[in-house]
């Protein structure tokens, strides 16, 4: 029997009619004959019992000074909370079902508590419970060091959990339940004709995940594109099939070349430009090193012999200013920016596509600030102001409605 990895997310657990939506996905597997693993977060969002945000406000109400170990063992308790009622419900449809927390699925990490990474997965153990004709549900975002203490694997984990693991059982394919219907051409809060994707490519995703999409974490599906494992993005409130993510070359086979796939925004940006004497290399050294020291992620870089230009998020400009002008330099600053990115993996060596995205934000009077490409995606920096503007004019110039 083939084995499917169905992963549901914290909306999706969080009611009890949602969880009737869960029952009806894994029952639907089972009578397909699939052996099931099901990769489960905690319920809910902030204020929500047992949601992660809830139980990282209990600490911040108690003395917010627990150890990054002892955090670890906190935050776990979410996931196992979700399973066991998992578990208690199947159990209640005669379905047979065992849980199993990240350590006992055999999932190894580093000792990075609170972002730990995997380093190795034995599934042993559940292959034995599958084997013995048993649902086996694993909790996500959690692990356990060589020494045994436990871990989590920061945002998004469970998405990495269930592709990972999807990979270690050779898995026909990896499910992600969520409260959408699948990957859509833009944001539909911005964009009301973003049309649903019914397949992507591993790396057009990977990009509208690093680039504000949130619909599943970009870990997971390196992880699962470095096995060319098969992903389904999915509505758990509906039976549609959703969005395949796959291989460029199977997309292809699927599908006619296009030229952009979706158009993805970060907002909240703020841009930071630095000009000294040409020939001081050593300050981009200083720059960036000051940065790293003090855990700032900088973004959209530009390097040349005159300068550097980069972004950072706005809640930490303030602090990357101060350690600019402690080198000695008088930064120029534009915060409350926003990165829109056009993703597509054949745009490369396809001419005019840079014009028409001067041509869109042109027409639409929308400013660019700043520019950057790579073969799958071209970001623009503009006002973020204009951000809702220019993902609109963007999806409307490549037709993405259509």
């Amino acid at each position: 029997m083939s084995i499917i990895v169905q992963k549901f997310g914290g909306t999706s657990l969080s009611t009890a009619e949602a969880r009737h939506h869960v029952l009806k996905h894994i029952s639907l597997a089972l009578s397909q004959h699939y052996q099931l693993v099901v990769v489960v977060s905690a319920m809910g969002r902030r204020g929500e019992p047992y949601a992660t945000d809830t139980l990282l406000g209990w600490l911040e109400e108690n003395g917010n000074s627990v150890p990054p170990r002892e955090k670890d063992m906190l935050l776990c308790c979410g996931e196992i909370i979700s399973a066991v009622t998992l578990c208690s419900l199947l159990q209640a449809e005669g379905i047979q079902a065992t849980v199993l927390n990240g350590a006992q699925a055999g999932i190894q990490t580093d000792d990075r508590h609170g972002d730990a990474r995997i380093v190795s997965i034995d599934p042993k153990r559940v292959h034995e419970e599958l084997n013995r004709g048993k649902v086996v549900i694993v909790t996500g975002f959690q692990g356990q060091t060589p020494t045994g203490d436990p871990t989590t694997l920061g945002r998004g984990g469970s998405d990495t959990s269930a592709t990972a693991l999807g990979v270690a059982l050779k898995a026909e394919r990896v499910d992600i339940f969520t409260d959408v219907t699948g990957i859509l051409t833009a944001d539909p809060r911005l964009v009301e004709e973003a049309k649903l994707l019914r397949s992507v490519s591993f790396a057009e995703i990977c990009n509208m995940a690093h680039h504000g999409a949130k619909v599943i974490h970009p870990r997971a599906v390196e992880v699962a594109m470095h096995a060319n494992m098969p992903i389904r993005v999915r509505s758990t409130f509906s039976e549609d099939e959703g969005t395949l993510v796959t291989s460029m070359e199977r997309i292809r086979r699927q599908v006619m070349d296009r030229s952009v796939t979706g158009i993805a925004h970060m907002p909240h940006v703020t841009q930071i430009q630095v000009q000294y004497r040409e020939g001081k290399y050593d300050h981009h050294l200083q720059i960036f090193k000051a940065m790293a020291h003090h855990q700032i992620s900088v973004d959209f870089i530009n390097v040349n012999p005159s300068g550097v230009v980069y972004t950072v998020f706005d809640h930490v400009a303030d602090l990357a200013v101060d350690l600019i002008r402690e080198l000695g330099h008088e930064p120029r600053i534009t915060m409350d920016c926003a990165k829109v990115a056009i993703i597509g993996g054949g745009m490369n060596g396809v001419p005019g596509v840079m014009a028409q995205i001067v041509e869109a934000l042109t027409e639409a009077d929308v400013s660019i600030l700043q520019s950057a490409d790579s073969n799958t995606t071209i970001w623009v920096l503009v006002p973020g102001v204009d951000m809702a503007k220019a993902v609109r004019a963007l999806h409307h110039k490549f037709q993405l409605h259509a």
